[in-house]
């Protein structure tokens, strides 16, 4: 019996075949294309959609009816930049942002009365990338202060309503100096972050120190990545439960002192689709303490771009 062949459809009409379901796509890409425009000032406006960074004062969850932390408590805030990092006016340049950010940290810790140390490019290491000085800056201020709050040069106060002595509090639920975890932290797509944190003085923090400097293997040039924060990551990744119980805390919140500003790429993106709840605890709003530019270029022009914002 002779097989009959199906007949062979023509390129047009395949062609109207596939039309209609290109048709229904269409409003569908549009939709698309609209809510991705709108997406980078819906984000911005997080906390005017109900986030929280920062419980309230009169929240019952926080004792924050405990008597203030003693007066005499000194904080100070510490950051460091070499003006040189990456090709000058290039990829991630800090070319004219330290002085900047200085400015705005000064006023900053003078409405507050804390102290504030602005280390020169001379501070820096010259053996290894810029960012591991902070480990050094730390270590020879530590003994001076009761608490030091690490900045990256690439980070502005935006709400400078909010006294640190309030977001340390928050995250660790008392005002007892001496009772105190000695390392405060926040936590990225990529774990812990050590662009902006809280060190504590005492004999804990100062072993931290020198134990992070001394991962020498994961020192990394010529790249984005300078290694510090993979070797931050690899000491906390590596305490006990117990050690990390006493001495640690990770804010629940990364928005409560270390937001990052949300912009329209494929990775951000596809960090938004897969990595929603970190994306929505991350992003920088409107009413946020702090924004951090980390991981982007153009670090002078998104300082500026805030500040003027701000009116400075």
């Amino acid at each position: 019996m002779a097989v009959r062949s199906r007949p062979r459809r023509s390129a047009g009409h395949l062609y109207h075949l596939r039309l209609p379901r290109l048709l229904f796509l269409l409003p569908l890409a549009l939709l698309l294309i609209l809510f991705l425009g709108h997406l980078p000032a819906l984000l911005r406006g997080a906390n005017a959609h109900g986030r929280r960074c920062l419980p309230d004062a009169t929240d019952h969850l926080l004792p924050f009816s405990h008597p203030l932390p003693d007066p005499r408590l000194s904080i100070a805030i510490v950051t460091l930049a070499d003006e040189d990092a990456g090709r000058p006016g290039g990829r991630r340049s800090f070319r004219g942002v330290l002085a900047a950010s200085a400015r705005n940290k000064r006023a900053y810790a003078e409405a507050h009365g804390y102290g504030l140390v602005v280390l020169p490019a001379s501070a820096v290491d010259p053996s290894r990338p810029p960012s591991w000085s902070k480990v050094l800056a730390l270590r020879s201020h530590l003994r001076h202060h009761h608490w030091l709050f690490w900045n990256d040069a690439d980070t502005l106060v935006t709400n400078p309503e909010i006294p640190l002595e309030r977001i340390l509090s928050s995250v660790i639920g008392y005002n007892d100096f001496d009772k105190s975890p000695d390392l405060v932290l926040t936590e990225d797509f990529g774990g812990v972050n050590a662009g902006v944190f809280f060190l504590r003085r005492s004999k804990w923090s100062e072993k931290f120190l020198d134990t992070w400097w001394n991962q020498t293997s994961f020192i990394q040039f010529g790249s984005t990545r300078s290694g510090d924060n993979a070797a931050l990551k690899h000491l906390i990744d590596h305490l006990s439960a117990e050690e990390m119980q006493e001495h640690v805390r990770i804010a629940k919140m990364q928005c409560l002192f270390n937001s990052y500003p949300w912009t329209l790429t494929l990775k951000s993106v596809r960090r938004l689709i897969f990595h929603l709840p970190t994306t929505w605890k991350g992003v920088y709003s409107d009413g946020d303490f702090m924004v951090h530019f980390a991981g982007l270029d153009d670090k002078q022009g998104w300082t500026n771009k805030i500040l003027r914002e701000r009116g400075n």
